[in-house]
C-alpha cells in the first residue's frame, strides 16, 4: 500500500505521524511521547500543525515497544540502551541494568532556565558542558539536564557557599576528575565483562549487574575515605623532603 509522503531536499520522503503509526503499529500519541523524551528525533515541521517523520524510524519505534514489553524498562533506560548501537545481547542486558540503577538514583531533571534561576552561573554551566562533565539530554526542544548533572552543579554551589572560591576549586579541575574516574570505570567494566558475564546465566545477569553497580559505588567511596589521610601524609612528607633538599649549585 502506498502512503502519502513529503519530499525533503528533493530525495528524502517523509510521512505524517498517522502513517508512521500504521507502519510501526504504535499509536501516534506514543510516537510523539517518544519524541518528547528524546528517543526519536524531532520531525520536520512545515507549519505549526504539520510535521513529517522519517519512515525508517519504524524499526527503532518497534524496538522501544519491545524493550518496554519484554524487559519492563523505563524510557530513560531504553534511550541509553538504544544509543549503544553496537552492543550484543549480553552487553545490552548489562547496559540496561546499569541504566536502570542510574535512573532510579538520578533525581529530577532541570532545564537550563531552572538551573540559572536556582543560582547556577551561566558561564560555569557552559564550561562544564564544554568539558563533558555535564551534557544536555539529546532530543529535547528545551535544554535539559539529568538529575546527576543537576546534583554536580548543586555540589559546586554548596562548595562556593562554604567558602571554596573559584580560585581554590576551579571548575576546570572536574575535567581531571572525569579523566581519572573514566580509567577506574573502564577497569571495573572490563573486569565485569571478562569475569562475571561469561560465568552468569542470562537470567542471572540483570540482577548481578544491578548488585555490582550498587556495591561498586559504595566500595569506591569507602576506599577513597581510607586513602585520604595516608595520601595527605605522603604529600606532606614529599613536600618537606623537597623543601629540605639542597638546590642545584649548593655545597
Amino acid at each position: 500500500m502506498a502512503y502519502p509522503a513529503h519530499a525533503v531536499d528533493g530525495d528524502t520522503e517523509l510521512v505524517k505521524v498517522s502513517v508512521l503509526a500504521k507502519l510501526s503499529g504504535v499509536p501516534a500519541a506514543t510516537i510523539k511521547h517518544y519524541v518528547r523524551e528524546g528517543l526519536l528525533p524531532e520531525p520536520v515541521r512545515t507549519s505549526r500543525n504539520m510535521a513529517y517523520y522519517d519512515p525508517q524510524l519504524v524499526e527503532r519505534i518497534q524496538r522501544i515497544k519491545e524493550l518496554q514489553r519484554t524487559r519492563f524498562l523505563p524510557l530513560k533506560v531504553i534511550k541509553t540502551v538504544l544509543d549503544e548501537s553496537e552492543l550484543d545481547n549480553q552487553d545490552e542486558t548489562v547496559t540496561a541494568a546499569i541504566a536502570r540503577v542510574l535512573a532510579q538514583t538520578a533525581g529530577d531533571e532541570r532545564t537550563r532556565e531552572q538551573l540559572l534561576q536556582s543560582g547556577v552561573v551561566s558561564a560555569q554551566l557552559e564550561m562544564l558542558t564544554a568539558l563533558g562533565v555535564v551534557r544536555p539530554i539529546e532530543g529535547r526542544e528545551e535544554e535539559t539536564y539529568t538529575g546527576d548533572d543537576v546534583e554536580i552543579m548543586r555540589v559546586l554551589r554548596a562548595a562556593r557557599k562554604a567558602g571554596l572560591t573559584e580560585g581554590m576549586l576551579p571548575v576546570e579541575i572536574l575535567a581531571d576528575y572525569a579523566r581519572s574516574l573514566a580509567q577506574l570505570v573502564e577497569i571495573e567494566l572490563r573486569l565485569f565483562r571478562d569475569s562475571v558475564i561469561p560465568s552468569a546465566s542470562p537470567d542471572q545477569l540483570p540482577a548481578l549487574t544491578e548488585s555490582a553497580v550498587t556495591l561498586s559505588e559504595r566500595l569506591v567511596v569507602l576506599i577513597r575515605r581510607k586513602m585520604l589521610v595516608p595520601t595527605m601524609r605522603q604529600l606532606a612528607e614529599t613536600a618537606r623532603a623537597e623543601a629540605e633538599a639542597p638546590e642545584d649549585g649548593d655545597d
